[in-house]
């Protein structure tokens, strides 16, 4: 599947979600009302506690299109720098800036201006001033080598047509010895062909999904260690009917091959720490 028709149909997905969830309505189930706790799609609901619910503008969570809660599993500390990647409305960007405290410092990086406009409004309302979003895509991430202690991301990775490419780009803005911890769809076993080439599907978290094998391959082709997958969420036949409601394939033939095949996981893996060098001529 091409990666630059892949990124424009993302890129069109999350603007018209930042615009329904500006107007009231649930990025998620596109008409619903009510928040995106509520949500009818099996992947991205029921993700915050209530109190990080409220602890966020409500225009922030209705724009939530993660699988996970990567700030809660992150550990975060005070006084580290955290970048979100694919920020989306900032829900996961200002729970960040809570967690690290005024001498910490968050990022969101989206490519998606009406996201980028929804976070900044969602961003003044919480009164949080070690908040900072930029445009730019997870390709090739605009901060410098080394400048970063954590890296979350919240059911964005998979939707990427260039996974390599991403991941060496978040080691190398990581500083010797940060942190990646993610929330991802990952995938178990083979998927049907017609879920594999379903651009619907794809945008929807699922189609790009990587194996739990080829993740952990690739973070450690990045130069990534102690990589560890931990599995949140097992999607069953009931799930898969809700992933294929719009894609127009038929749900009923294919949803049985889908049973747990597909889950939500909390990607964790670390950039090597810094070696002190003892030999005479490792200075030079």
């Amino acid at each position: 599947m091409d990666n630059g028709n892949i990124k424009e149909v993302v890129k069109d997905k999350y603007a018209q979600a930042a615009v329904r969830a500006a107007t009231g309505r649930s990025s998620c189930c596109g008409t619903s009302p009510a928040s995106a706790q509520d949500c009818c799609d099996p992947i991205t609901s029921n993700l915050y506690g209530d109190g990080e619910a409220a602890a966020v503008p409500e225009e922030a969570l209705r724009a939530s299109l993660g699988c996970g809660n990567p700030t809660a599993l992150a550990k975060l500390q005070p006084g580290e720098t955290v970048l979100d990647l694919g920020s989306g409305g900032g829900i996961d960007v200002l729970l960040s800036a809570k967690r690290v405290g005024p001498t910490g410092k968050a990022y969101g990086l989206d490519m998606t201006d009406e996201m980028l406009a929804l976070a900044e409004q969602n961003k003044a309302k919480s009164g949080l001033t070690n908040v900072e979003f930029l445009k730019g895509e997870i390709e090739n991430i605009p901060l410098p080598a080394d400048s970063v202690d954590v890296i979350v991301s919240n059911c964005v990775i998979n939707l990427s047509g260039d996974k390599d490419r991403v991941l060496h780009e978040a080691f190398r803005v990581l500083k010797p010895g940060g942190r990646l911890a993610v929330s991802d769809v990952v995938v178990r076993g083979e998927v049907p062909y017609e879920i594999r080439r379903s651009i619907e599907l794809w945008v929807g978290c699922v189609a790009g999904a990587l194996s739990e094998t080829e993740y952990k391959e690739k973070l450690a082709a990045a130069g990534f260690e102690s990589v560890d997958i931990e599995t949140t969420r097992v999607y069953d036949v009931n799930d898969a009917r809700e992933f294929l409601r719009s894609s127009g394939l038929d749900a009923d033939a294919i949803a049985t091959q889908m049973k747990d095949k597909f889950i939500s996981a909390f990607v964790r893996a670390q950039k090597p720490k810094a070696h002190s060098c003892c030999e005479p001529t490792c200075c030079k």
